[in-house]
């Protein structure tokens, strides 16, 4: 038995192993995938991208990327991640238009146990998991007012209040 124990401990360290250095080479591939240099475009705005790209992903400011649907907003967003200190943790894309206003809310700032009918423990929203990296939200101008005014706050405050909270959560 203690034979047994041995090797499945042995072989869990080895699977182990074999994915964490499997993560390793994804990640360097997707980092290559979305650099800057891999966007295309050689018109002097798309240089202008260029250029800002590289400044914005060495500072801690928020970025207000627009533009037409499929004009490459999120590939920029991407791009800035892969060039910041940032690039080793997850980049969180969401489409804010794409969820249901009802839970919109919940979903971005997380809610507090007890906030309304079936929060029956704490939830972390995207802009806590957020922290320490990138959160690219799609489709802000699909959203109703009164959250674009919540978003607007938070941007300029660098906090949250949770649904159902009453204290400030820094982000």
């Amino acid at each position: 038995l203690d034979r047994e124990v041995m090797l499945l401990a042995v072989s869990r360290a080895v699977e182990r192993t074999r994915l964490v250095s499997e993560n390793r080479r994804l990640r360097e591939e997707l980092r290559g995938r979305f650099r800057v240099e891999n966007l295309v475009g050689a018109h002097g705005s798309m240089q202008e991208v260029f250029r800002v790209v590289h400044k914005v992903a060495r500072s801690r400011s928020t970025v207000l990327i627009y533009g037409e649907s499929g004009t490459g907003k999120e590939l920029v967003a991407r791009a800035i991640h892969v060039t910041s200190d940032r690039r080793d943790r997850p980049f969180l894309a969401v489409n804010v238009g794409a969820l249901p206003e009802t839970i919109l809310e919940a979903e971005l700032f997380g809610y507090e146990k007890g906030a309304f009918t079936g929060a029956d423990s704490r939830k972390i929203g995207l802009f806590e998991q957020a922290a320490g990296t990138t959160l690219f939200l799609d489709e802000v101008g699909e959203l109703k007012r009164d959250l674009q005014v919540k978003l607007l706050r938070v941007l300029q405050e660098r906090e949250i209040l949770r649904v159902g909270g009453t204290e400030p959560v820094p982000v």
